[in-house]
């Protein structure tokens, strides 16, 4: 089982001066510990259904830019990108980026974004649900155009570009993977059984992660498509360090269902929350098959 660091909250430490390095020691800590992905939110307002949205928020692909600098081995993306907040054209473009300077690291995190609040706050469109999801699928296939030989345009409802060239190319091969986000039946995971090499379900426990995998099989045949092909990735509710035999327990149901890579997130200072789970968590993972 794998293990990603979802580094959600910029809030601690508080002073705005101390975000960088702590940031650069938890990454460090993290990928020497053996965390195998780092990933931050795709947001500029705090969400502020857990949290002030006043509180510290950093820009998504520039921040794991600093963290490619500053690490080797760890998978790095946005969980997940919010498709109304980027040209679909730059979007692919930016995640060639950090592909590149990342040594082959880079993952494309991607969903139909929600939060209304700091798109009306700074003058990002708003459009109806169904809209955004016809976007997002766009958003894919352009994606998935521009990191192939075909240069040519694209012509969507929504999107028009006259030529996708895209130099560099990413190095991962054959492209960046491509990790859909959301839980939602009739449209997310039908995009997943369509486009996606991985899913990321929200894991409030394993019993509903199940459900959802049920759902994602189901779509796979329509599509064609092998699930098997489609990495399950989950995002853990519980904090695992609260109380760790419970968090292990739930992550042994979820390698049960085929799921190879859990994420969880600090409910402390970063640097504290990583250097416990190296000591309390990661050596008893390792033997979660």
């Amino acid at each position: 089982m794998k293990l990603g660091l979802h580094y959600w909250t910029f809030t601690h430490p508080a002073d705005p001066a101390a975000i960088a390095p702590t940031l650069a020691e938890t990454a460090r800590v993290a990928e020497q510990s053996g965390v195998s992905a780092f990933s931050v939110m795709d947001h500029y307002f705090q969400m502020d259904r857990v949290a002030p949205a006043e509180e510290p928020m950093l820009e998504g692909y520039t921040t794991l830019g600093y963290v490619a600098a500053l690490t080797s081995r760890m998978t790095l993306g946005l969980l997940v990108t919010g498709v109304m907040y980027r040209y679909p054209g730059l979007l692919a473009k930016t995640v060639s980026t950090l592909d590149v300077l990342s040594g082959g690291r880079a993952r494309l995190g991607i969903g139909a974004s929600w939060y209304e609040r700091e798109q009306r706050g700074l003058g990002v469109p708003v459009v109806p649900v169904a809209e955004r999801f016809e976007r997002l699928e766009e958003t894919i296939r352009i994606c998935r155009q521009m990191w192939s030989d075909d240069n040519g345009p694209f012509e969507g409802r929504h999107y028009r570009l006259a030529e996708t060239l895209n130099s560099p190319q990413p190095l991962s091969r054959p492209h960046p993977p491509i990790l859909i986000g959301g839980g939602g039946e009739r449209k997310t995971l039908r995009l997943v059984a369509r486009y996606a090499d991985a899913c990321n379900l929200f894991g409030a426990n394993p019993q509903a992660v199940a459900a959802k995998l049920d759902v994602l099989r189901e779509h796979c045949a329509a599509e064609g498509r092998d699930y098997d092909a489609i990495a399950k990735t989950v995002l853990v509710n519980r904090p695992a360090l609260v109380d760790v035999e419970a968090w292990l327990a739930d992550v042994r149901g979820y390698a049960a269902l085929g799921v190879t890579e859990v994420q969880t997130m600090p409910d402390r200072h970063p640097v504290e929350f990583v250097t416990e789970l190296a000591e309390r968590v990661l050596p008893r993972l390792r033997e979660i098959a």
